[in-house]
């Protein structure tokens, strides 16, 4: 098993601010926008070294998604930023009209997504978002898992010509990817094995971190991948991966309806199926609580992980 090592826990949206940061240095036709939650979204520096760049819309983020659609026709590179409940289910009528249809270049980045919102409960925390985007047409879907692979994400989209989803969160996690250029659709390989596969995007990748370590105490060789583009999907590094362990087990911060497992499932039901269990919520909202005990409670831990990986291994040696 390679070592994985915390280089300091962080939270990603801090690598969004980062990485927008940079960007606002580098590459001037980068714009952003926000619906009155700057400080959420860590776009301050942002706006302290490009005043003129950015366009503070209010608590009106249809009006942002429309305005965000129309800077691309003079050449801008708008990033928007708001929750990610606010990013997609509020303002899907305008993503899909003036967005995705016309394939404007627009990044929709979308903060505190999923149960580890916490305590602000299950009308904030969005568990649909990444099916409801991955359905527009055109339109890219990331689920990162760390600040450095935010901040990475964050600058690789802006030479990306195209509508794209970047999805991140609240808490701060474990921060242990390398600082690689980060490349869409390019699955990460990050650990060999033959008993299962273990597929795993945003927060749940340290979680299958931590599951692999522990099975590999008791003889389980987990073959562990990172999917954090949702779509375009990297098919062959699954397919590749499934064919020698035979059984694959999905994680994810997201409804089991429209997430990364129900699109890895499609995949497999077509080229190579296998059996396969899902780590996800199943079809319900979320409720108020800290979020490590939202994650325990709904199944999305190491130990939930650890379970389900016994449980598909099993079936595929009935």
């Amino acid at each position: 098993m390679k070592k994985f090592i915390n280089t300091g826990s962080k939270d990603t949206r801090s690598g969004f601010g980062s990485g927008l940061a940079e960007l606002g240095r580098k590459n001037k036709n980068v714009v952003a926008l926000c619906a009155d939650l700057v400080g959420s979204l860590k776009m301050d520096e942002f706006i302290s070294e490009n005043p003129d760049r950015f366009f503070q819309v209010g608590i009106a983020e249809a009006n942002m998604m429309g305005i965000a659609a129309g800077l691309t026709i003079g050449g801008k590179i708008p990033y928007t930023g708001t929750f990610a409940n606010f990013s997609t289910g509020r303002v899907y009528d305008q993503i899909r009209q003036s967005i995705a249809y016309s394939n404007k270049n627009v990044k929709i980045c979308a903060s505190h997504a999923g149960l580890t919102l916490g305590e602000d409960g299950a009308t904030h925390q969005i568990l649909e978002d990444i099916g409801l985007m991955k359905m527009l047409p055109g339109m890219v879907v990331i689920n990162t898992c760390d600040y450095n692979q935010t901040k990475a994400a964050t600058i690789a989209i802006a030479d990306y010509s195209g509508p794209v989803y970047l999805r991140f969160g609240r808490p701060v996690v474990p921060n242990f990817t390398d600082k690689k250029k980060f490349e869409i659709g390019k699955g990460v390989l990050l650990n060999n094995g033959y008993d299962v596969t273990l597929i795993a995007t945003g927060h749940l990748v340290w979680e299958s971190i931590q599951a692999t370590i522990e099975l590999e105490k008791i003889g389980i060789k987990v073959e562990l991948i990172n999917i954090h583009t949702i779509k375009p999907l990297d098919e062959s590094i699954i397919i590749n991966s499934v064919k020698k362990t035979k059984c694959l087990v999905t994680a994810e911060e997201h409804n089991f309806l429209g997430g990364l497992g129900e699109s890895i499932a499609r995949t497999l039901s077509k080229f190579y199926p296998v059996p396969q269990e899902f780590i996800s919520t199943k079809d319900t909202f979320g409720e108020s609580g800290k979020p490590s005990e939202l994650m325990i409670k709904y199944g999305l831990d190491k130990e939930s992980i650890i379970k389900s990986i016994k449980k598909v291994i099993s079936r595929k040696q009935q």
